[in-house]
């Protein structure tokens, strides 16, 4: 088999030396170049067309953010950012993201010098984005019309991975504010992300958006981000408030699901609380969660949507589904959201 192609950008040396080790104990990886500086990075991206890059945000000069903007411009090619988890460092990953960054590693979780700690994730994924394709917000979203909608769903539960923060701003930002139904998302980000996360989707919606807390009553037109580290379900009652359509629940058991949260786990509470009246969305994503979740969902008489091969930066979890037979309708994430308006 061919090996995949590497650039290395980071302006620490001693970074760009551990990265060089780690890949090139791989006989999967070749490192056809190295760069200090973004403006080195660029030259080397256009010259040696890798097939993936490794990108730090941090660095003097032309920074990681504009040296993505002239890479996605110039060369689309699938990145791996680097990043460091504080405020300002999630803050600029998440934008990373939307400019066409596929997936990030965070550096910080460990100690420079424990650096090779984190090569099986970074091996991981870099290889699963390699050849994968980067997608960025071209045209503006439009906020979709009011429509007096059916009053058919009562939730709408998004699972989505590698890929997903930028899909789901596709479609979450497209709700006008007045929607009659709630949103729960799982989107697998490490710890500390995904409050950020959330409070950059809720500037850029007309919805709400909002990391889920325990015992958050589930209303319409909030959509429920899960933290990182708990799995979201939902609990209802006999006799709700006025509005509220059941109670977010945040645990940590079961602890031998893959993710967690898990996107099977909330589809399956969503799906049993919401019966009919759910609806579950697969966005792109590596591996497999999210299709025992899609099943319960569907064999409770809800919907089920996922997105298509085209515009998935890792066409993993909705294929699953798709080749599991439970998947109503594949579409582009273009179309996703007044997909979901249409059936609501």
């Amino acid at each position: 088999m061919r090996k995949i192609k590497v650039l290395v950008v980071d302006d620490s040396s001693f970074v760009r030396k551990a990265l060089l080790r780690i890949f090139d104990a791989d006989p999967e990886l070749e490192v056809v170049g190295v760069a200090g500086s973004g403006k080195e990075a660029v030259e080397k991206a256009l010259f040696y067309s890798p097939d993936v890059i490794t990108l730090d945000i941090h660095m003097p000069g032309m920074d990681g953010l504009e040296t993505l903007k002239i890479i996605m411009a110039e060369h689309p090619t699938p990145v791996l950012m680097l990043s460091q988890f504080t405020k300002q460092g999630a803050e600029l990953t998440l934008k990373a993201l939307e400019l066409g960054a596929v997936d990030f590693v965070d550096k910080s979780s460990t100690g420079m010098m424990d650096f090779f700690d984190l090569s099986r994730e970074i091996l991981s994924k870099l290889k699963s984005i390699a050849g994968s394709k980067p997608l960025k917000i071209s045209a503006p979203l439009n906020v979709l019309p009011s429509a007096s909608s059916g009053g058919l769903i009562d939730v709408v539960a998004i699972g989505a991975s590698t890929g997903g923060p930028l899909a789901l701003q596709m479609v979450l930002k497209k709700f006008p504010g007045d929607i009659r139904f709630a949103i729960l998302v799982v989107q697998h980000m490490p710890e500390g992300f995904t409050g950020p996360f959330a409070r950059r989707l809720d500037s850029l919606c007309e919805i709400q958006v909002k990391e889920a807390e325990e015992g958050d009553p589930v209303r319409p037109g909030i959509s429920f981000v899960a933290p990182a580290g708990l799995h979201m379900t939902i609990e209802r009652k006999r006799r709700e408030e006025p509005g509220t359509l059941g109670r977010i629940r945040l645990v940590e058991k079961p602890h031998d699901t893959v993710h967690r949260p898990s996107v099977d786990l909330l589809f399956q509470s969503v799906a049993e609380q919401y019966r009919h009246r759910s609806l579950g969305v697969l966005l792109t994503g590596m591996g497999s969660d999210g299709m025992l979740g899609m099943k319960a969902i569907k064999e409770a008489g809800g919907a089920t949507i996922a997105q298509d091969e085209a515009t998935s930066a890792i066409f993993g979890m909705p294929r699953v589904a798709i080749l599991n037979n439970v998947v109503d309708e594949v579409l582009p994430v273009t179309s996703i959201a007044e997909e979901i308006l249409r059936k609501a």
